[in-house]
């Protein structure tokens, strides 16, 4: 009998590599896709009847308001879909796998290479609604976070991703400024859909870190796409975190990823890594399972 899996956030960058990667790495499973426009959340009383209607064996939590300037901008919006509609996510998914994707956002970024262990101590309302859903979520013995930092990847509307986001100013003749002292490990979304997968087929409960085997400044990520995104020739201005003057940013978020990766069927990539091996291929830079063929 085929199993029912809820995907919600289907529409942003992580959830629609999860949705579509399923075929290959979740071949047992009947995937179930919610974007906002589908379901509000927030509606208790929705929801409820989805779940019912829907009865799934098993829920990815991808939605979420992630932009660290819109939950500054309206932390009572954050904290209703960061904590209460996750919070209510899992009480419906209480007797059931729950996977909620969560952020490295939780730390301040003073010591970098965080495990699992270490104490969160978030500097913004996007990391502190992330860790306050996280241990909700987390009272559940069967529950599973996982927490991610930065994520490439190419998305529906172009607007998902920080890669996206450095294309489409270049292109419109905008100069950026990428710090040179904030470190960040990132990952294709590709490779964390088929992780979360991995999690999902193996019942994995409790607390995950991944992200990338690289510790890059953003600076040094902006450098290593250039050959994949000419655009940003010209357009790349190199900074300091001391010149940012909106929102608290952790300047280091770099995670140890051991625990994981002790569970997972294949290494994690590192950034570079992933762009050399793409330079011998042909196709999209982000198409994961194109790499496995």
């Amino acid at each position: 009998m085929t199993r029912c899996v809820v995907v919600t956030g289907a529409a942003g960058l992580i959830g629609q590599y999860v949705v579509r990667s399923a075929t290959r790495w979740a071949p047992g499973w009947e995937v179930r896709s919610l974007s906002r426009a589908d379901l509000d959340l927030t509606n208790q009383g929705a929801v409820e009847q989805v779940w019912q209607a829907l009865n799934p064996s098993a829920v990815i939590h991808c939605a979420a308001l992630s932009r660290t300037k819109d939950c500054e901008r309206d932390p009572h919006l954050a904290r209703r879909i960061n904590v209460e509609a996750t919070t209510h996510l899992a009480c419906c998914s209480a007797g059931i796998p729950f996977v909620f994707l969560s952020s490295g956002e939780v730390f301040d970024g003073q010591a970098g290479w965080y495990r699992e262990t270490d104490d969160p101590n978030p500097v913004n309302v996007y990391g502190q609604t992330k860790l306050e859903a996280e241990q909700r979520v987390l009272q559940n013995p069967r529950h599973t976070v996982v927490r991610i930092v930065l994520t490439a990847g190419t998305s529906l509307n172009g607007d998902r991703s920080f890669v996206e986001d450095m294309s489409r100013a270049a292109t419109s003749g905008k100069a950026m400024t990428l710090y040179g002292d904030e470190f960040r490990c990132p990952l294709p979304a590709g490779v964390i859909a088929r992780a979360v997968w991995e999690l999902v087929n193996r019942e994995a409960s409790g607390l995950y870190h991944l992200g990338g085997r690289d510790r890059l400044s953003r600076w040094e990520i902006g450098q290593a796409l250039l050959a994949w995104y000419p655009e940003l020739q010209g357009h790349l201005i190199e900074g300091a975190s001391t010149d940012h003057t909106g929102a608290p940013r952790p300047p280091d978020l770099s995670l140890n990823c051991e625990k994981i990766q002790a569970l997972l069927s294949f290494p994690i990539p590192g950034f570079r890594e992933w762009l050399q091996d793409r330079m011998q291929q042909e196709g999209d830079l982000w198409d994961y399972e194109s790499t496995l063929a």
